[in-house]
């Protein structure tokens, strides 16, 4: 009888439980659909802050501002949890370093001398380092997920190597795809991440030392750059990668993939590189032409591919 009962509690998909279910099913490629946008706009951000804000002071006042917003929601779980900080700080530490302190500054320092678009189409391949790492560790690939990781690579070196399969990169270029593996290896990092370390926790804590990290750096560049004039566009821009991109945008992808899993919210991330050239057109009127088209097309065919199990 109790089996019974429990295959009978299964059932309710069929019913108004199956609506609920398509419901969040529906909420979750909604909430991924977002994080997507948002941190796609991160990019064209970052483009439009190139020639006022020079890069560590923008990922250093990025990650201060994004360590605030998230505060209220954080900083209490993070007290609670300080001895399990502790603990595996060697870890954590590590994450900020390549997911807060590397990656950003790579991404900004990119910024100054590549398109919006390209930086997109380029982040679209750390998919396909992290298959590479996965293989590293023991994990097979098999033949389609190969398939996939060579053509999405083959897309990445033409795009990067301006429609031909030369060494002569921009460096700009060179910079997204340094920041492509700095974000793979965080991404790897994050598979090593304590289950009883809660999330909220974590990220208030990467951003903290991301941000401690750059401090020398940014104390650096003010003395011998000087610092930025903060203007509304500045300000505004340095408020959506602070808030947007750091703080709503996790939220909002976290709670996409408890509601449909990582694989699915995953499909929607592939969609990055076309509204990254969406934003760029609308926002900073760069054009995507043929050649970086094709680059597109091959890196979200090849990451598709490599997607697959």
């Amino acid at each position: 009888m109790d089996r019974v009962r429990t295959g009978t509690q299964r059932r309710p998909e069929a019913g108004p439980g199956g609506r609920a279910a398509t419901g969040s099913a529906g909420l979750g490629l909604l909430l991924a659909l977002v994080a997507t946008v948002v941190w796609s706009g991160s990019f064209v951000a970052t483009r439009g802050m190139a020639d006022t804000v020079p890069p560590v002071q923008a990922v250093f006042c990025r990650w201060i501002i994004a360590a605030l917003a998230v505060a209220p929601f954080a900083a209490r779980q993070a007290w609670r949890q300080r001895a399990l900080i502790r603990r595996h700080l060697g870890f954590i530490a590590l994450a900020s370093l390549f997911g807060v302190a590397l990656y950003n500054t790579l991404v900004h320092q990119a910024g100054l001398t590549t398109s919006a678009s390209n930086m997109g189409m380029i982040m679209a391949a750390s998919p396909v380092v992290m298959a590479l790492y996965a293989r590293l560790g023991g994990e097979r690939l098999g033949i389609r997920r190969t398939l996939g990781l060579l053509l999405a690579a083959f897309g990445v070196l033409l795009l990067v190597g301006d429609g031909s399969l030369g060494f002569d990169f921009g460096a700009g270029d060179l910079w997204m795809l340094a920041a492509a593996l700095s974000f793979a290896t965080y991404s790897a990092l994050l598979k090593r991440k304590p289950a009883e370390l809660g999330g909220p926790a974590f990220l208030i804590t990467t951003f903290v030392l991301g941000a401690l990290m750059l401090a020398p750096a940014y104390a650096v560049s003010v003395t011998v750059q000087g610092g930025f004039e903060l203007t509304a566009g500045t300000g505004g821009m340095l408020l959506y990668v602070g808030v947007m991109s750091s703080a709503v945008a996790f939220f909002a992808w976290n709670k996409a993939v408890s509601l449909i899993g990582a694989a699915r919210a995953g499909v929607v991330y592939y969609l990055q590189p076309v509204c990254v050239a969406g934003l760029g057109l609308l926002l900073l009127g760069e054009r995507t032409g043929p050649a970086e088209l094709l680059c597109m097309a091959l890196i979200l065919g090849g990451v598709s591919l490599g997607a697959r199990r």
